[in-house]
Formats: structure tokens, C-alpha cells, sequence
């Protein structure tokens, strides 16, 4: 694995997942873009989201990934998401958009195993250092069958303009989250010795989109921002 702090060009202060999240909690919503990763979502073909009867969101946050879930799946849907951050957890309360959350780590969530259409999880993954327990994890969960999907920052991203995850404080100070870097190969790695088969791959690139968002990104034109995974329990 790649050690971030040999791209790092920013020097933020950096504080862990759980106190990080809390502090961002308040602006999130208002920062993070949904071309970042909804957007990607959008784009996989291999996910049947209209069948999915029972969905795992792991490091769930304030609701996003869950609300467009629901957008996407049947009515029946059961949606149960775990997080780390009581904060994060609480703003997802009040979206009401999960049939239950709990206060959990994505490696070690409680949740009962064998049973789950779809495990899913959204901008979690530069946070973990280690990815394998997560995918032994969604293995776990799901039931024969069942899918995983994973979407985050683009490793190339990271280094290319050593950002790590960060947000402006209310005192207007950057402050960085604990940020790893995890190569394309260390998640292909990882999922296959968990026992998943990989069913679908898709990279961003930032492009006129992105760049509408964030003009300075000019400089990253082409450049993979986002990747997804998807993985399917095969018998």
C-alpha cells in the first residue's frame, strides 16, 4: 500500500475518522458533490437496484448514499446502515431513510450475516487502513449471490494532487482526515481473497462537469477522480 504522506502537498492538520466527521458534520452535505460518487453510481450497469430487497450501507454518514438508494429500489426495500460518527448518524435519523442505524465500524458491524442483497458503501474507503477486514465483512453480510459496491476517491487522484479528505472548520482552518491510499490492485486483492468475483468496474474522470463544480480542478482535466467496484457472492 502507498503511504500518503509521500504525496501530501497540502500539511493540513489531520485528526482521526470518528473526531473529523463530527466537526464536518454541521457543512457535509454542502461540500461533498454528488459527482464524486452518486454520479458514479448512476453510471454501473451490473447492480439490479430495483431488485434489491435487502440492502447493507455501510459507513452510511448523514444519509446520502441511503436516500438515493431508496430512489433506486423497490418500495419494499429494508435498509439497515451502520457509521462511526454518533454526528453523522444522528443527521441520518432525521432523513429517515434507513429501517435502522447503529453505531458501528465497517469491519465489525453487528449486522446479521447471510442475509443481504446489496452491501454498499460510499468515500469510505482511503479512510480504512487496511481494506481486507471490510470486504471479509461485506462477505459476511451477503447472502449467495449478493453484491457489493464499493465507490471512492480514485487512488491516481489522491497522489496526483495530494488532497487528502479535508474540510474548512468553523474557525476557517483546512483540517485533514486520516487518509490512505489504496491502489486499484490493493482492492482487486482484497475482494478476491475475501471470495468475491469482480462483475464491474468504472473510473470519472474529471471533465467539463467537474470542472463547472470546481474551476481550479482545470488542471486535473482527464484525470481519474472516482472509482467503482462491483462484486457479486458467487457460490
Amino acid at each position: 500500500m502507498a503511504d500518503f504522506s509521500d504525496f501530501d502537498t497540502r500539511d493540513y492538520p489531520m485528526v482521526d475518522v470518528r473526531t473529523g466527521y463530527a466537526r464536518w458534520v454541521e457543512t457535509y452535505e454542502r461540500t461533498v458533490e454528488d459527482a464524486m460518487d452518486l454520479a458514479v453510481l448512476d453510471r454501473l450497469t451490473a447492480p439490479a437496484w430495483a431488485e434489491v430487497g435487502r440492502a447493507a450501507d455501510l459507513g452510511c454518514g448523514t444519509g446520502r448514499t441511503g436516500a438515493w438508494l431508496r430512489g433506486k429500489a423497490s418500495a419494499g426495500l429494508v435498509l439497515d446502515g451502520v457509521d462511526l460518527t454518533p454526528e453523522m448518524l444522528a443527521v441520518a435519523r432525521e432523513k429517515a431513510v434507513h429501517d435502522s442505524l447503529a453505531e458501528a465500524d465497517v469491519a465489525d458491524t453487528g449486522l446479521p450475516g447471510g442475509g443481504y442483497d446489496l452491501v454498499i458503501s460510499s468515500l469510505i474507503d482511503e479512510h480504512l487502513a487496511d481494506l481486507g477486514p471490510f470486504y471479509r465483512e461485506a462477505w459476511r453480510l451477503a447472502r449467495p449471490g449478493g453484491r457489493c459496491v464499493l465507490v471512492g476517491l480514485h487512488p491516481y487522484f489522491i497522489m496526483a494532487a495530494g488532497m487528502p479528505t479535508h474540510f474548512t472548520s468553523a474557525a476557517g482552518e483546512s483540517i485533514a482526515i486520516t487518509t490512505h491510499v489504496h491502489l486499484v490492485s490493493d482492492h482487486l486483492t482484497a475482494g478476491l481473497a475475501a471470495g468475491w468475483t469482480l462483475v464491474e468496474m468504472a473510473e470519472a474522470v474529471v471533465d467539463d462537469a467537474w470542472i463547472a463544480l470546481k474551476p481550479k480542478w482545470e488542471k486535473y482535466r482527464s484525470h481519474p477522480v472516482s472509482a467503482a467496484y462491483v462484486w457479486e457472492k458467487r457460490a
